[in-house]
């Protein structure tokens, strides 16, 4: 992490809490009879703060250790959602640790709650995930990313609020998927590069086939086809490929899906899945499709 830290660049960062939201949801149910259960909102403010704390530590630790001056913060981030979104009636957010089937259905029995497979790697608790609609406080952010600062901001997808006819807030149990509240936050501040981390270094299609192959440089119409024909599963890769088409198509320039330790190489295009406008790739390969036209009459 360090070296994307050292570029001389404005830098927010949204991680997610997927694992420890879980867990505190299920440590509460279980102990509901001895203490009153928290709303989900309030455990992903607790998880939200302390992954902040933790980062920015980390990252201001290592940054003095090189003699950078720069600053790390991170921010308790509310995000607005709409109190109708169709996802408070379909819990589908996988959070927690993974059980096995038999495992799973025991637990929800016992605490009356909802279990679903997630992508063939176990069965884990699910909640409900409504849409990110607006960031609250996005100007704060904006402000400390202008000075240099590494703002860590809209952790876990943001704190889930909705607001009444008078503009109050109030918490809502849901979970929002932080890719999506990433692309809204990199699109209201103009953000032209959106980078998603994840496990691998770049985006396959027809993952763990024979046919299996890795995308280097796709076009934005080209990654919704492959979504739409059921290349990235919602429990895998789909949440990062939808967030990744709704920055495009808002206005934002490129998208790079790789692994941390691939960040720097991927942003100097030597590695990654880098999905842009349709034009520009249209325009490269008429660039790249140029010079070969060119080779080709120089060698002969």
């Amino acid at each position: 992490m360090l070296p994307l830290l050292q570029l001389d660049n404005q830098l927010v960062i949204v991680h997610g809490n997927g694992p420890q939201v879980g867990k505190l949801l299920l440590a509460s149910a279980i102990a509901h009879d001895r203490i009153t259960p928290q709303s989900l909102d309030i455990l992903v403010a607790q998880t939200q703060g302390a992954t902040a704390y933790i980062l920015a530590q980390a990252f201001e630790n290592a940054l003095r250790e090189v003699g950078n001056p720069r600053h790390a913060v991170g921010l308790v981030t509310q995000v607005e959602v709409d109190a109708n979104d169709p996802g408070f009636g379909n819990p589908t957010k996988p959070v927690g640790p993974f059980f096995s089937e038999a495992e799973a259905k025991a637990i929800a029995q016992e605490l009356g709650i909802q279990v679903r497979e997630d992508s063939g790697r176990g069965w884990r608790y699910v909640v409900a995930s409504p849409k990110p609609k607006h960031i609250c406080d996005i100007s704060l952010v904006e402000a400390l990313m202008c000075t240099n600062t590494v703002v860590i901001a809209g952790g876990g997808g943001g704190i889930p609020v909705v607001r009444d006819e008078r503009g109050r807030r109030y918490g809502v149990n849901a979970v929002i998927d932080k890719d999506l509240t990433t692309a809204v936050m990199a699109t209201v501040l103009g953000i032209r590069d959106m980078m998603m981390l994840t496990a691998v270094p770049r985006v396959a299609i027809n993952f763990g086939k024979p046919d299996q192959r890795e995308l280097h440089r796709v076009s934005l119409s080209q990654m919704r086809e492959y979504l739409v024909a059921g290349h990235f599963p919602a429990g895998s890769m789909g949440p990062k490929v939808e967030a990744a088409l709704r920055f495009l198509e808002a206005g934002g320039k490129r998208v790079i899906i790789t692994s941390l330790h691939s960040a720097v190489p991927a942003l100097r295009g030597e590695t990654g899945t880098h999905i842009v406008q349709d034009a520009d790739l249209d325009a490269r390969l008429s660039t790249e499709a140029m010079n070969d036209e060119g080779q080709r009459r120089s060698i002969s």
